[in-house]
């Protein structure tokens, strides 16, 4: 399912507007939470990146479920929830956006082709902004 272009633009917007914002996994009931800061749009779709040997990658992988959240000063917040496609079918143009991303967070990778670096996809997605007097769907 692809997003509409200006409710994934809203959400991009909201994702790249602040320093990090917060990716919520589940496994065996157990919630983990943790900082993310890269996102962009490929194929109608958002994406985000991560490595394999990571611990929220092993998540993903045993529950595609998940929720993200931003707070953006002034705007309100982001819920965005959805399912992780986990097929990486990062373009190289991606790929180096997300790998150079990672590495200016103090992260080390061999390059925008090394193996530990994936990318997944946002499926099946639902978004809000929100502030303390309402909540307002984005068309997604």
């Amino acid at each position: 399912m692809s997003m509409d272009k200006s409710g994934l633009e809203t959400v991009l917007t909201y994702l790249t507007s602040v320093p990090a914002w917060y990716l919520a996994t589940s496994v065996d009931g157990q919630p983990h939470v943790r900082p993310f800061s890269f996102a962009a749009i490929q194929d109608g779709r958002l994406w985000f990146c991560t490595a394999t040997t990571k611990d929220v990658w092993e998540e993903l992988t045993r529950n595609q479920r998940f929720e993200a959240t931003a707070w953006w000063p002034g705007h309100g917040w982001l819920i965005l929830r959805g399912r992780a496609g986990l097929e990486d079918r990062a373009n190289p143009s991606m790929r180096e956006a997300g790998w150079r991303h990672l590495e200016g967070l103090g992260e080390r990778y061999d390059g925008p082709d090394d193996p530990t670096l994936t990318f997944f996809s946002v499926e099946e997605p639902q978004a809000w902004i929100c502030n303390h007097d309402e909540w307002q769907p984005v068309e997604l």
